[in-house]
């Protein structure tokens, strides 16, 4: 090879190759995730048969052949005329939903007074948003305005008996209110209360050690209900001659209490996932416990185990349906509660109920699953 070849520089780039045949697009996704092999190819055609079979009776029923509006039950108990089922076969009730939102939304409380927790509902939307979204500035003070201030605005609205407001006893709330506010309080006590749980579960000091170890596997081994049996019924048998706790106070300290024990176990696994050599750091910087933990360890831990904080949220918010056995009445119980409505009876009313039920719920859950996907990003992002 001679000097002047080797010396030779190219003076322009290699124009980019096209993409292989097959290996972009959408017939490229489709080979890589649905016919990659044979067995994925038969799993795809049986999964498209499967839904050719149930998705299109589904949609007939939930939409096409659905009576979306009407008085009684005389709407749901048949189909309009040229309807595609079978007479005396019917759609999906929705006039039923229709009719009753405003129960399902806020329960028994009174029509007049329903702008109460709708304004509470309304400043918990514009407080909570900003809070969720990462970049929004000044997250101290949009905290105190969700977490204090937000709460005591709701003391005064929702029962009222302040400032000229007319009082509403807690067993005439009901529907989402109920549900929403068991599990905001709920997820809101049962965090902090968790964490310290899962730290006095690892201290050094046997006594706090003990008393909180005690309180994590009493609470965990036993069911909800039980819980909320005891709250509502066996407390006040406890309590001095003349004094009480409203029904629906006691619900929110059980139902907190109860998450808190299960909430302490996943910071805990997150707390014991962190390398020794991270506390020997934060040890020799001179810091002191509750520096540690505040500036190194539970950013880390908490990180860790969002999918599992996540998943006892869900499931806190699922549970609240079983405040129904202490005669309060969330969503899905104030949903069965108008299945004895004469006015609505018909064979379709309670499946309509329940699917409406049954998606709000799913819908709430499916997003908060969908925020803490993103807040993993969002953290794995930073910390590359």
């Amino acid at each position: 090879m001679t000097t002047h070849e080797a010396s030779f520089v190219r003076a322009s780039m290699v124009e980019a190759s096209p993409a292989p045949v097959l290996e972009s697009g959408i017939v490229s996704w489709l080979r890589k995730n649905l016919f990659a092999t044979p067995k994925d190819t038969a799993l795809t055609i049986i999964s498209l048969l499967v839904l050719a079979w149930l998705v299109p009776p589904a949609i007939q029923w939930l939409f096409l052949d659905a009576a979306w509006t009407g008085g009684g039950r005389g709407v749901c108990a048949t189909v309009e005329q040229g309807g595609s089922q079978p007479e005396g076969w019917s759609g999906a009730c929705w006039a039923f939903v229709n009719a009753k939102f405003g129960q399902f939304l806020f329960g028994r409380y009174p029509i007049d007074e329903r702008w109460r927790p709708a304004l509470v509902g309304i400043l918990f939307v514009l407080l909570l948003v900003p809070m969720l979204m990462p970049k929004v500035p000044y997250k101290a003070f949009n905290a105190v305005l969700l977490l204090v201030a937000l709460p005591i605005v709701a003391t005064i609205l929702l029962p009222g008996g302040w400032f000229g407001l007319t009082y509403v006893e807690t067993p005439l709330w009901g529907g989402l209110l109920v549900t929403l506010v068991l599990s905001f309080v709920g997820i809101a006590v049962s965090l902090p209360l968790g964490i310290l749980l899962a730290l006095g579960r690892r201290s050094d000091m046997p006594v706090i050690k003990m008393l909180c170890t005690v309180f994590i596997e009493i609470v965990r081994g036993i069911p909800l209900i039980t819980v909320l049996f005891m709250a509502s019924v066996m407390l006040p048998l406890f309590l001095p001659q003349g004094v009480t706790f409203d029904k629906f106070l006691r619900a929110l300290i059980g139902v907190s209490l109860f998450a808190s024990a299960y909430m302490a176990e996943v910071v805990r696994g997150g707390l014991q996932a962190i390398p020794k050599g991270q506390y020997e750091g934060a040890d020799s910087l001179g810091l002191s416990y509750w520096q540690k933990m505040n500036l190194i360890i539970l950013p880390q831990a908490l990180k860790l185990v969002i999918p599992g904080i996540v998943n006892t949220f869900i499931g806190l918010f699922k549970d609240t349906s079983l405040v129904s056995i202490i005669g309060m009445f969330d969503l899905l119980g104030i949903v069965r509660l108008n299945f004895s409505d004469t006015n609505w009876a018909s064979a379709v009313t309670p499946v309509s109920g329940l699917i409406f039920a049954g998606f709000v719920f799913w819908l709430f859950c499916f997003g908060m699953s969908r925020y803490s996907g993103f807040m993993e990003r969002v953290l794995d992002r930073s910390q590359r």
